[in-house]
């Protein structure tokens, strides 16, 4: 029995091997077409060709091919010639390795002379030498030998011979062509047109039919799709697999990935609920189960008994089809996780937005998905009660709590900046003091992996919006950045480490301070100032707007050149510095 576990049948794709195991119906069609390439009666060489878009299951139908030829009696067996030109692009002349397979393999079976080898050897040292333009495809290989040597038209005659006298049927089976570059694929298509009638072998040929098209030069005469009909006898389409046999395929492929979860662990209602209202929407065709598993395959080891498996596949599913919403989690923890801490108006209009960028037939799934993954949602889309606590959601490890919340995305890359949409949703908050100090302490108990708050980073991007706060709207961002100051004045030595040259958050603040005030009149200014001293609030950057309107003074009254404004008049500055602060009660 002719052993086709070869180098030649490794595949990116994890196909199947085992009739057993088929998902997608392949396994009755393979059998059949097995049969047939033993029966079938020609004169010359076969040609079959198998088309199916990528990852549809072609390299598990020649596996099963084989399988099934191998399960024949002895005598009906067929030699199996593996090959998967992939492997050597762009290393080798795939016609020598073509050849060199066929020697390997012939050269193992008792039923074919021992000579074959070295006339094999000979006649692919010919073909691979030999150009074959395809205007001139029509043409017969020994006419072209004839004209280079008429020894090679000798060797071709012997391998006929040869191949003629022994008994069993050679079949060569050829996956993976539509990963080949171009020229490959020429290369490869000129061994099939030059050596059809080798007698009693059959070429089963599996791929991507619009991509390799793409690569044949089209001539005046030949047609690509003309070509390709010269080449294959005989063409079969893989059919697109029912949903029914997709879900099979992906929940089987989910089990390995999660093979150690124990059954009675595993709430199999609330998959059903997440799988069906959102997930099942993306698992359309095999690319997407294998994009999808081959994903989990290597995110989940990575937090594996620290999430809750069912909210990692949906969180990860969105990360693959829907990218743009995953990062908008990321980068928003507390629009999403724990409990409502805004007006639920806004919370619908920031979420309505992000929902607005998806594609209209991904919108109501990745809504049903939100719902699903963060109950919150549910009141702020259809006014229900969520219906479990913080407490609860921390001990299943669901993604949302705001504890666990940061595990899901262990293996995240996002940008270093935060995202247009989180710089409009902060600057929505202009108007209310309070709602935007509360929201820059969020951003300060982000933190990010190299260490650094998602305060600094909003900070030095907001000095660029100084032109987008509305005048009217400039004294409550002021009087909130001084009452959040404490909070992400603090801890800043160890995200800094004393580094230096870095800008500290006392420095990006007044900056960003100043410019704000520039845009209102000076007693305006004076007032904001006065009041944040007079409450003891965030005294290092008063201080340091102090000392910045010192040193500006000092250069107005140096250089006439100057023309920029003074933030303050000397007589306020001088009123300001006399004020004592009250003392900070113990």
């Amino acid at each position: 029995m002719t052993d086709i576990t070869d180098i030649n049948d490794i595949s990116t794709d994890s196909s199947l091997v085992d009739p057993e195991n088929d998902l997608l119906g392949h396994a009755s069609f393979a059998k059949y077409l097995a049969d047939s390439i033993c029966e079938m009666n020609f004169p010359e060489g076969f040609i079959i060709g198998i088309y199916g878009s990528w990852n549809s299951g072609k390299s598990t139908l020649l596996n099963f091919i084989g399988h099934y030829l191998q399960q024949k009696p002895e005598d009906e067996q067929p030699i199996i010639v593996p090959f998967n030109p992939w492997l050597f692009s762009g290393h080798q002349n795939i016609t020598r390795r073509f050849f060199e397979q066929l020697q390997n393999v012939l050269s193992k079976e008792k039923a074919v002379p021992r000579g074959i080898r070295k006339t094999l050897a000979d006649f692919a040292g010919i073909i691979s030498e030999i150009p074959l333009p395809y205007a001139q495809t029509g043409k017969a290989l020994v006419t072209l030998l004839d004209d280079k040597d008429k020894e090679a038209s000798q060797f071709k005659e012997e391998v006929e011979k040869t191949l003629a006298k022994q008994d069993k049927r050679i079949v060569v089976t050829v996956d993976d062509i539509d990963r080949l570059p171009g020229e490959d694929i020429k290369q490869l298509f000129r061994i099939f047109k030059a050596i059809p009638n080798f007698s009693n072998v059959v070429y089963v040929l599996a791929f991507n039919k619009e991509a390799v098209m793409e690569t044949i030069t089209e001539t005046d005469t030949v047609s690509k799709e003309s070509y390709l009909q010269q080449i294959i006898q005989a063409e079969f389409e893989l059919p697109t697999p029912s949903k029914t046999l997709l879900r099979k395929l992906f929940f089987k492929k989910l089990n390995r990935v999660f093979a150690d979860i124990p059954k009675e662990e595993f709430n199999q209602a609330r998959w059903s609920s997440i799988y069906f209202q959102g997930i099942d929407h993306f698992i359309n065709n095999i690319p997407a189960i294998s994009r999808l598993t081959n994903t989990l395959t290597v995110t989940y080891p990575a937090v594996k008994g620290e999430v809750n498996p069912i909210d990692f596949i949906a969180i990860e599913c969105l990360r693959i089809f829907c990218p743009a919403i995953y990062d908008i989690i990321y980068q928003n923890p507390y629009a999403f996780a724990g409990e409502v801490n805004t007006t639920t108006d806004e919370l619908k209009n920031l979420l309505n937005t992000w929902i607005a960028q998806l594609p209209p037939e991904d919108k109501q799934p990745v809504q049903n998905l939100l719902m699903q993954l963060f109950p919150k949602l549910k009141h702020v889309w259809s006014n229900s009660s969520p219906s479990e606590k913080e407490s609860e959601s921390h001990k299943q490890l669901r993604v949302c709590s705001l504890e666990i919340f940061p595990t899901y995305f262990r293996l995240a890359l996002s940008a270093y900046e935060l995202s247009n949409t989180q710089i409009k949703a902060m600057l929505a908050l202009a108007y209310d003091t309070e709602r935007f100090k509360e929201h820059l302490i969020e951003l300060v108990k982000q933190k990010r992996t190299e260490g650094i708050a998602q305060t600094s980073i909003f900070l030095e991007q907001l000095q660029s919006t100084a032109q987008e706060i509305p005048a009217n709207a400039i004294p409550s961002v002021v009087e909130a950045l001084f009452d959040a100051s404490e909070e992400f004045l603090l801890g800043q030595e160890d995200e800094y480490n004393n580094d230096i040259f870095d800008l500290s958050n006392e420095v990006i603040v007044s900056r960003y301070i100043s410019q704000l005030l520039r845009r209102i009149e000076e007693p305006q200014r004076f007032e904001l100032l006065k009041k944040a001293i007079s409450q003891s609030k965030a005294l290092p950057i008063i201080n340091q707007q102090i000392a910045t309107v010192k040193e500006q003074q000092t250069q107005s009254s140096s250089d006439e050149d100057l023309n920029e404004e003074s933030l303050l008049s000397a007589e306020h500055l001088e009123e300001l510095e006399q004020i004592d602060p009250p003392l900070t009660p113990p």
